[in-house]
């Protein structure tokens, strides 16, 4: 189970005719308390989809009821109808599960500057909230997804209280999320400072860590709501350490199912002055576009790393960078080091290793391999 393994909350996902392909397309979460507090964190994008602009405004009071989440039509550049859409969206929600609009999130996903079929999504959510159920959440996090080859859930447990979340993504990712809808729901008994807090740690090192293809999306949500209905007051670090753990493993699955991917690269950068430049490091390889190439190929090209790292303006000497793939160090002193055809890429799991020498800092970056496959998904696309 996934958002409605915590106690309290209620689910449905279903196909309301949004797609033409008559897939699942939209999907509720409800909170039904005692308590509803709730905090998110958005897309640093500066183009905001309507859904985005509105979920913003109704999380200032730190607080929700119910989320509305459509897949099928981004919502986005949509002009003032598609504000209006959005404002719909949570109104009609509102009087299917008997809550205030101003309660109510709203997510969309899909085609940008595509307005909606807005009797298709009313209707929708009518049948959504008659099918509400605690076993709903499969189907939930099914409706959700776009380009997406599985659905993506998971679950942490504390003592006596439950952590749980979907997600959907397999492309555009990027630091300042990516283009992911996910909804974390929790049992714990919070204030919207407790879950806030938890929520911004934990997306900045896993959500804001994850750098597919160099791309950001306009719809990116990340939403953590709480019921309270464990009875149970955590402490903070406790809860945060499993609002971590969900959103670590959802965002591992993302780089999973990256459009097209073959290899699941993780780019562990150590040594470096600050966690600022082991980022910025790590984003640059992650981003690379000849290694992301050659390591589809199996083709251990450290020289492409050393490329990327010199386009930072992180502090290192460039006579001491050392560079292991897969664990074989083959860049000793920013030169050869052990020999390339040690490395064995032939499993799906590659780690690349970037030691700057430079300080005790360190960061991890997750990307995936640049393939064929990805330029045909994105050039089938239809817009």
């Amino acid at each position: 189970m996934s958002v409605t393994a915590a106690l309290g909350f209620l689910a449905c996902g279903l196909a309301a005719g949004i797609k033409e392909s008559g897939d699942p397309d939209l999907a509720l979460v409800v909170n039904r308390g005692p308590s509803r507090t709730a905090a998110g964190v958005f897309t640093s994008n500066r183009v905001q989809a309507a859904p985005v602009r509105w979920s913003r405004r109704v999380l200032a009071d730190g607080r929700i009821s119910a989320v509305v989440l459509n897949s099928g039509g981004a919502n986005a550049c949509t002009g003032p109808g598609g504000a209006d859409d959005a404002q719909a969206m949570a109104e009609h929600t509102a009087r299917a599960v008997d809550t205030a609009p101003d309660e109510v999130a709203v997510c969309s996903t899909g085609l940008i500057g595509v307005r909606l079929s807005m009797d298709r999504v009313t209707a929708g959510i009518a049948a959504a909230a008659d099918r509400l159920s605690p076993d709903g959440d499969e189907d939930a996090a099914v409706a959700i997804k776009t380009t997406d080859s599985v659905h993506k859930t998971a679950v942490a447990t504390g003592a006596g209280w439950t952590v749980g979340g979907m997600a959907k993504g397999a492309g555009m990712l990027a630091p300042g999320l990516a283009t992911m809808l996910v909804v974390l729901t929790t049992d714990a008994d919070a204030g919207a400072d407790v879950l806030d807090s938890a929520l911004r740690e934990a997306v900045r090192t896993t959500f804001d860590r994850v750098d597919s293809d160099g791309c950001m999306s306009t719809n990116d949500t990340v939403l953590l709501l709480a019921s309270g209905a464990s009875g149970v007051v955590p402490e903070p670090a406790e809860l945060a350490g499993a609002v971590q753990a969900v959103c670590r493993d959802l965002a591992l699955q993302l780089v999973a199912d990256a459009e097209g991917a073959s290899k699941e690269i993780e780019v562990a950068v150590v040594g470096a002055a600050s966690e600022d430049d082991a980022v910025e490091v790590g984003r640059a390889v992650a981003r690379n576009n000849l290694l992301k190439c050659a390591l589809h190929g199996e083709d251990p090209n450290w020289g492409r790393v050393l490329s990327a790292i010199g386009t930072t303006s992180a502090v290192f000497d460039p006579d001491r960078l050392d560079v292991a793939i897969n664990g074989v160090w083959i860049c000793r002193d920013g030169a050869e080091g052990e020999a390339r055809d040690k490395v064995d890429l032939s499993d799906r799991r590659i780690t690349v290793t970037v030691d700057l020498r430079s300080g005790d800092s360190s960061a991890v970056i997750w990307t995936n391999d640049l393939t064929a496959e990805y330029v045909h998904e994105n050039s089938a696309y239809s817009s």
